[in-house]
């Protein structure tokens, strides 16, 4: 068997990988799917058209490759994280819309729940901070506002799940029901040392345990593609969210290392190790992944607005046709002129959680144009990370002095370098900025023997691309001052 099949279900397209024995691409296949916004705030996926997309992509990779499952060692999927689905376990039908983790639609709960003094007793449980980000609100949002999910849970018909646990389902057929530690890790209803769901946590959002997956490791024979799928026994054998799959693929194996994924949105994670590390400066603690049954940590930021930056002026503003096109736009200009984006379209995430800020462009002149305003949504997303950056370096007691990048948006030179300038870092880019997909490849190979050690995954990865910083010291301090002046201007915009 010559491959490793990486299923990266995304927030705006489905994608499936093959991967062989050197970690190199062999084929792939990618199906943007309907993103829906009913009201403002609220961001919603068909699950049905999830599952489509990702389905017809894995007939398509294969085709690419001119294989078949025959070829497949196992598989290994890596997903937008916290975005939950509803469903009838008796059907496999969908009840409604996922609820994306964009979605700003429970922050009304979240701040009951501030009000009430729960926070400090989430955060300690969790890891997690109280924001609509995450899962368990979305899950109550659901349970009181659509009747149909309520009358399943009563008559234990209800299935709830992140969208692994979605696939998962679809691909054995209703078989398994599962979600790995690192999903499970992003609900607010996982208790962070035991790596259990939490009684008292199902009781506070009120979450039926019955309807919720099983909990299982990041690597390992952990469920079976039906046979009517892939004509033979293939193993579901590594699972993690895509942040902690990206630190996976990109081998940060050592407490101390770092990684960004710039995908639609941008998470930075620390690798802390074996021992839980809990922030001091509104980060995240959340589980890395679990292997042979050991748990490994990290600390993240999460900034909830990245690529798809880019997206809104391709999309919204139409100044330019295709998403690679923002760089050379970007490019006609030496700097912003004096312009910031700050691309807070749903809220702020690390370090400020303010769900009611909203994006704005600040610093318009007679003189602002489109080049201007590419160069400052690229900054913006930069600096959003900068801004992570920082609140680690608190945390850990350490300088950061390197970045490993990855995910789509890291191929942007221009915003390679505006990072390394604004960190003050090195920024390190491999070849293969699929390190998301990557990562779950490694975990299902490592899980079915493909791959027989970490030791040999190491020799796998090769860098692109290194950004120095080129920013004199007075003129990065200046830059990120201005930011925050301009960030403090949109704070609590959209509360009434």
């Amino acid at each position: 068997m010559k491959y490793i099949l990486s299923l990266d279900q995304g927030t705006t397209s489905s994608r499936s990988i093959l991967f062989d024995k050197n970690g190199s691409i062999v084929a792939s296949d990618q199906y943007e799917f309907k993103q829906m916004y009913p009201k403002p705030g609220w961001v919603e996926h068909d699950p049905q058209e999830i599952w489509q997309t990702q389905s017809k992509s894995i007939d398509g990779a294969l085709q690419k490759a001119k294989a078949s499952w025959e070829d497949v060692a196992g598989v290994g999927i890596t997903n937008q994280r916290e975005t939950i689905a509803l469903w009838d376990k008796e059907t496999g039908k969908p009840v409604g819309n996922a609820i994306v983790w964009q979605d700003r639609r429970t922050a009304d709960i979240c701040s009951q729940l501030k009000e009430d003094g729960r926070e400090d007793w989430i955060q300690e449980t969790t890891g997690l901070l109280l924001d609509p980000y995450f899962s368990a609100t979305k899950i109550k949002w659901l349970l009181e506002n659509n009747p149909r999910a309520r009358e399943l849970a009563d008559a234990n018909r209800l299935a709830i799940g992140t969208m692994d646990s979605w696939l998962i389902w679809n691909l054995s057929e209703g078989a398994s029901h599962v979600t790995d530690v690192s999903n499970a890790s992003r609900t607010l209803l996982m208790n962070l040392e035991s790596c259990q769901w939490d009684d008292e946590l199902l009781n506070l959002f009120q979450i039926p345990r019955d309807a919720l997956p099983d909990i299982v490791d990041s690597s390992g024979e952990l469920a079976m593609v039906s046979q009517s799928i892939a004509s033979r026994d293939v193993s579901i054998a590594g699972i993690a969210g895509d942040q902690q799959a990206a630190l996976f693929g990109q081998l940060c194996f050592e407490p101390g290392m770092l990684k960004c994924t710039y995908g639609t949105g941008c998470f930075i994670l620390l690798q802390v190790g074996d021992a839980l590390v809990a922030s001091r400066n509104r980060l995240l603690s959340t589980v890395a992944w679990r292997m042979n049954g050991k748990t490994e940590y990290a600390l993240e930021g999460s900034v909830f607005v990245g690529g798809a930056a880019v997206q809104w002026l391709r999309d919204e503003l139409k100044i330019i046709e295709n998403s690679p096109d923002v760089e050379a736009l970007a490019s006609q200009v030496e700097d912003s002129g004096g312009v910031v984006v700050i691309p807070a379209f749903t809220g702020l995430g690390a370090p400020y959680w303010d769900p009611h800020a909203r994006g704005a462009v600040l610093g318009l002149t007679r003189g602002s144009s489109q080049a201007h305003i590419a160069r400052a949504t690229l900054e913006g997303i930069a600096y959003q990370v900068a801004d992570v950056a920082e609140a680690m370096e608190k945390d850990s007691e350490n300088k950061i002095e390197s970045l490993q990048a990855d995910g789509g948006a890291s191929a942007n030179s221009i915003l390679m370098q505006t990072q390394a300038d604004l960190l003050n870092a090195r920024v390190v880019r491999p070849k293969v900025v699929e390190t998301t997909a990557l990562g779950a490849a490694f975990l299902a190979g490592l899980g079915v023997g493909f791959w027989s050690s970490k030791d040999e995954l190491l020799n796998l990865i090769e860098p692109d691309r290194e950004f120095e910083p080129l920013l004199e010291e007075p003129d990065r301090k200046r830059n990120l001052v201005k930011w925050r002046k301009a960030v403090d201007r949109i704070k609590n915009w959209g509360q009434d």
